[in-house]
Formats: C-alpha cells, structure tokens, sequence
C-alpha cells in the first residue's frame, strides 16, 4: 500500500504541469485574501472577485502554468464561488459572458488574418523590399526594420506575430549575414543594434492603431467607460490621433539606440546585395502574395470607414465585422485554409484568457471594485492638493512603470486601466481629459519597452542572445522616457490641432 502511495506520489510529482513553488504562493496568496477583512466600502462579494483576480494575475505573473490554464482556473473559482450570483446557472452564464464580446473577436480574427502573411511569404518580401531599398548603412537597415514593422501593424494584432514571427527572422538573417552571431561573440558588429530596433519598434507601432495589439480595444474600452463614452475613439480616430506622435517616434528611435547602443560596422552595403539576392530567388508576387495584398488593402479601406466617408453614416461598418471578411475573403480564394485557421493555437488561446480576463473585470466593475478603488485614489491625490497636470503626469507614470510587474500589457491593462482612467476622470478637468486618456493609452504600449518579459515578442528577441539583460533593462528605461516624452510633447500638440483640448 505503501508503494503504491510513494508510486502516485512520484506520477503526480512527474506529471503535474505547474510550478510547484510559484502556485503555492499563489495559493497561500488567495487564502489570505479571502481571511483578511472585508474593506469598508466594499462587499463581500466584491473583496472575494477582487481576491479572484489579483489571484490569476499573480498566478500569470509568476508562470504558474500556460496562461490559458490560469484563464481556465478563474472561470471554476468564479462560478462555484457564485461570487456574481447566488445560482450556478447565472454564475457560469456570467462567467462566459464576455466570450461574446465583439472586441475579443477582433483580435481573434485578425491574428487569424495575418496567418496569410506567414502562409504567402508577404510579410518577408516587405521587409526585404525595404533592406534593399535603405540597407547601405545599419542605421539605414534599422529603418527599413521600422517601415516594415510600421507597414505590417495595422494588420497584424499580435505584436509578437509581427516583431516576433515575422521581423526578427528577417533581422536574424541580415546580421548573420555579416557574421554578427552570438555564439561566436561577435553580436556587436550589427546583431544587438539590429535586434534592439527589431523590438523597440514593436511596442511604439503598437501604440498608433486599434489593430495593433490585443490590448489596445481593451484601453479603447476602458477609456469610453470611464468618460462615459464622452471619448470614444474609432479605428479612424486612433490612428490620426496617435499616427504623429508614433511616427516621430518611430524617426528619432534608431538614431537613440545608435547613441546608447552602437553598432561596431556602422556600413552594410552587402545588405543591399543580400536582399536583392534573397527577393531574386523569391521571384515576382505569386498569387496568393497578391490577393494578400489586396485583402490588406480591402482592410485598411473598411477599418478607415471610407465607405461612411463616401456614402453616409448608414454605411458604416463594425471593425470585428471587416475582420471576419477579410478572413472570409482569405479562406474562399484558397490563400489559407480551415486547417491553418483550426491549427492557430494563439488565436485561440487568446480568445480564451482574453476572454476571461476581460470577464473578471467587468464584473470588478458591476460589484463596485473599480469605483471603491478609484474613489480611494482620487481621495488621496486630492488631499495632496496637485495641479491637474501634476495628477495626470503621475498616473500615467505610476501605470507604465508598474509594468515591471506584468508579463502581458493585457494583463497589466486589464488589472488597472479601468481604475486610472476612471480617477483622472474624476480629478482633470473636463476640457482636459482627453489628452490625459489618449496618453494613458499610448502608454499602455509603450510600457512594454521595459523588460525582457514585458509581451510575447520580448523573450523571442531577449533569447536570441543579441542583447545582454543589463543592456535590455537600460535600454528599455531610457527608451521608454523618450517615448513618453515624445508622447506628451508632440502628441499633446498634435492632439490640441486636432481639437481634442
């Protein structure tokens, strides 16, 4: 009997799929949640949804298991707890609710979408045109990396498909082919400036379209809330209001890094010779290459509501409504097929802890969690008796900084967002609100210079073994303050022409 319990023992042991240490603390963290005291001001209902979440963010935070997994955790706790109903029936249809909203169907959709580009070869044409074109210096193939990435943004919602999947196999090859490799020590030569530009372009074009990244109709969401849908930004709108800013941005990035991070060959014309070679041997546009073009081009035509612009309001159309045709479109000319959709484990996985994410902070919100806190905050910076500029600057502040503690900007999004557009909502003036919300939702893009672990496309680029981590962290706190300065001084410029404030 004893064999057989040191037998199951020793199976459990080997074959459980989490982190032993990180999901006991994870544990003992939600039990003292629930032992400790109900707040005033808040219900108990509201305190058990709170010690729920902050759960799962932890458990995502320290990698306890896939974070789909940590999804699927919050749901069971969610519904058994009956923390939003005192039914079973209610609790799980409150659960899934969300699973419907047409927002996560987006960035599902659209990770679907940019499938084609991987499938047709595209997305490594482009950025190959524009080596060719601007490859003589490696400042030079820095900003072909730039244009590409800028190109391919407003298609491809996964920021890790687009810096990760797409761009740093493109950067990869360029620097191996002027012997720049990490595993001979030579990565200085063009390899660490190259795979810095490759992923500070990332988090700067995710900032400058609604289609950029999954967490940006989150923070478009969160901001229509919180004004009371006084400020709501279409996909139009976003991208006038953040297209300036982003794209300063985007210029004065690789002349930054050159100055913190220079690379040792600063004159590459075998670039040139390199991709010319590389498009040769690709040969002309193939079919499937063209009708991924024109579905792109179809995209941004209806995701800019052109038709409304020609033909009035009535012909406006919904962004998840475009991207479901325009993977329509793909699957019915045969450029992918229902396997590569049913087979694009990302898109699903994100449908899924998208889903329940977005989940436990509504209903955060309905149990009165958000405003409790929210209230608390304003109370607080209220008593300090700041100039709204002062408030603003700080919250903005204390919310991307605090990105050192996330490994996902839709959880960091998701986890505060709501509350800190909700106070300075509160505490700014109205006239004012709007370039307080549009730079708190261009730093919700922009945190993700920080670390090595900030978003999906970090640990790709990190891993390669380009960039020490002592170099990524300065780096990334430099470039981040530059961002956000540029942001707050060219954005809030732009944004007073516009007629924003």
């Amino acid at each position: 009997m004893a064999d057989r319990f040191r037998n199951l023992l020793h199976h459990f042991l080997q074959a459980i799929p989490f982190k032993i240490l990180p999901a006991a603390v994870t544990t003992a963290f939600l039990l003292t949640m629930l032992a400790l005291p109900v707040p005033s001001g808040l219900s108990a209902n509201g305190w058990t949804m709170l010690a729920i979440f902050l759960t799962t963010i932890l458990a995502i935070i320290l990698k306890v298991m896939p974070i789909g997994v940590m999804a699927l955790m919050a749901i069971v706790i969610v519904t058994f707890s009956r923390v939003t109903s005192p039914t079973a029936a209610r609790a799980m249809a409150d659960a899934l609710a969300s699973f419907a909203h047409p927002l996560i169907w987006l960035i599902v959709i659209a990770v679907l979408v940019s499938l084609g580009l991987r499938k047709t070869g595209l997305g490594r044409r482009l950025g190959l045109i524009f080596i060719a074109m601007l490859g003589r210096r490696t400042l030079g193939i820095g900003y072909g990396l730039v244009l590409c990435e800028l190109l391919l943004a407003p298609f491809t919602p996964s920021n890790t498909a687009r810096g990760g999947g797409i761009l740093h196999p493109i950067m990869k090859s360029i620097a191996n082919a002027f012997d720049s490799d990490p595993a001979k020590g030579t990565e200085k030569r063009v390899g660490t400036y190259l795979a810095l530009v490759n992923y500070h372009a990332n988090p700067i074009s995710s900032a400058m379209f609604l289609t950029a990244t999954a967490a940006n109709p989150l923070a478009l969401d969160y901001v229509a809330r919180a004004t009371g849908g006084a400020i709501h930004l279409t996909w139009t709108s976003w991208a006038v209001a953040m297209f300036v800013p982003g794209a300063v941005a985007l210029l004065l990035m690789p002349l930054v890094l050159y100055v913190l991070s220079p690379p040792e060959l600063k004159s590459t014309p075998d670039a040139v010779v390199y991709a010319r070679a590389e498009l040769e041997r690709m040969g002309p546009l193939s079919p499937r290459e063209m009708v991924m073009l024109g579905t792109f081009f179809l995209l941004l035509v209806l995701w800019a509501n052109i038709p409304a612009l020609l033909f009035g309001p009535a012909f406006t159309l919904d962004p998840t409504q475009v991207a479901f045709l325009g993977l329509f479109v793909l699957l019915v000319t045969g450029t992918i097929d229902w396997n590569d959709v049913l087979s694009e484990k990302s898109a699903w996985d994100t449908l899924f802890w998208f889903g329940a994410l977005v989940m436990m902070a509504d209903q955060l919100n309905k149990l009165g969690v958000v405003g409790w806190f929210s209230e608390g905050m304003r109370n607080g910076i209220a008593a300090a008796g700041l100039s709204w500029p002062i408030t603003a600057a700080i919250l903005v502040a204390i919310f991307t900084f605090t990105h050192y503690a996330f490994a996902s900007a839709t959880a960091h999004v998701s986890a505060m967002m709501l509350a800190f557009v909700t106070v300075g909502a509160m505490l700014i003036p109205p006239e004012f609100q709007a370039p307080f919300m549009l730079m708190m939702v261009a730093a919700s893009a922009l945190m993700m210079t920080l670390t090595h672990y900030a978003t999906g496309t970090s640990p790709i680029i990190f891993g390669s073994g380009y960039v020490t981590l002592g170099r990524w962290w300065g780096v990334g706190f430099v470039m981040c303050l530059v961002n956000l300065l540029v942001f707050a001084l060219v954005g809030g410029a732009w944004w007073k022409l516009l007629g924003y404030w």
